[in-house]
């Protein structure tokens, strides 16, 4: 029995007895105006046989000369804040996906992990929501860079969450008609805007999904994406790609095969466990590391103890 079946086992359970926690996107699926976002349920390694497909260069982002960013084109960008819960200061939205950033840290410390990517069974179960806030966050730890890539070229979204430009994108840079560097962009400082919120910004750097949908399948089984996190790798400590739903199309499939990682994202209430199977199976070539259960009905850090941690906490 598969690690992801035997979660999904646990966390719907879980949900059953009030106990599940986590994350939904507050505006696509009109959740409550404050929900407990995101937590990151049993992310384990599976079993896998081969190597990862793409090797992963030794972290040399420090060491990289600053004229790679300097760049990199800058572009208004003005984030949809309630969509991004991990860019809140505190509380239950941040320690979820602090949570779900410390199980992937964790894997990396088994085996090189850089290039992680996120994809679903099903439309409509979070994965862009999940894949946003994740780069959010490992971008507010110790002001890692980190690369943001909208593979669902379909369906885009990123640039929704981020209040940034569609194109140039991934399409563009796929199909040979743009550099890499002239797909990527980053925010322009912004008047008014929080710092600690332009601070964390500053460390996304975005390619985002283009107008590719036509092309998709074939444009995601081209050399050049593995070519693209090959040549970006050295430069960003993580990259975090959204992916399509990987049973409707053969785009994840195809994606994954140059990934270092897959997590998986299942809705409560809403993704069953055949789908969740099916989801596995579709891509077990690749190296898929656990899965993020969204919009629990409470999260798992509740009541006293936590509103006695929250008010203590500095």
């Amino acid at each position: 029995m598969s690690h992801i079946y035997e979660a999904l086992q646990r966390a719907e359970a879980e949900r059953k007895a009030g106990l599940a926690g986590v994350a939904t996107d507050p505006i696509a699926e009109r959740a409550p105006e404050h929900p407990s976002l995101v937590s990151s349920l049993a992310a384990q390694r599976s079993q896998h046989d081969g190597p990862i497909p793409v090797e992963v260069a030794e972290e040399k982002t420090a060491a990289m000369p600053p004229e790679f960013f300097d760049r990199i084109l800058r572009r208004p960008w003005n984030p949809s804040l309630e969509r991004l819960p991990a860019l809140e200061r505190g509380g239950m939205p941040v320690e979820q996906f602090r949570s779900l950033r410390s199980r992937v840290q964790e894997l990396r410390d088994l085996k090189p992990l850089k290039s992680v990517l996120v994809s679903s069974g099903l439309p409509k179960e979070g994965k862009s929501f999940i894949s946003v806030n994740l780069a959010i966050n490992l971008a507010r730890h110790k002001s890692s860079k980190v690369l943001l890539i909208d593979a669902d070229m379909r369906c885009s979204a990123l640039h929704q969450y981020l209040g940034a430009e569609l194109q140039p994108g991934l399409p563009e840079y796929l199909s040979g008609k743009a550099t890499m560097l002239e797909v990527m962009q980053t925010p322009q400082e912004a008047v008014g805007r929080d710092p600690m919120v332009s601070s964390v910004l500053e460390n996304i750097t975005l390619i985002p999904g283009g107008e590719g949908n036509d092309m998709a399948a074939d444009l995601t089984a081209s050399k050049r994406f593995e070519e693209l996190l090959t040549a970006a790798g050295p430069f960003f400590d993580w990259i975090v790609i959204d992916s399509p739903p990987v049973l409707l199309v053969s785009d994840a499939v195809n994606l994954a095969r140059h990934s270092d990682a897959v997590l998986l994202v299942a809705r409560s209430g809403v993704t069953t466990f055949p789908v969740a199977q099916r989801a596995q199976h579709e891509l077990k070539a690749a190296n898929v590391i656990g899965f993020v259960l969204n919009a629990a009905e409470k999260p798992p850090m509740s009541g006293n103890y936590y509103y006695r941690y929250q008010k203590t906490a500095v």
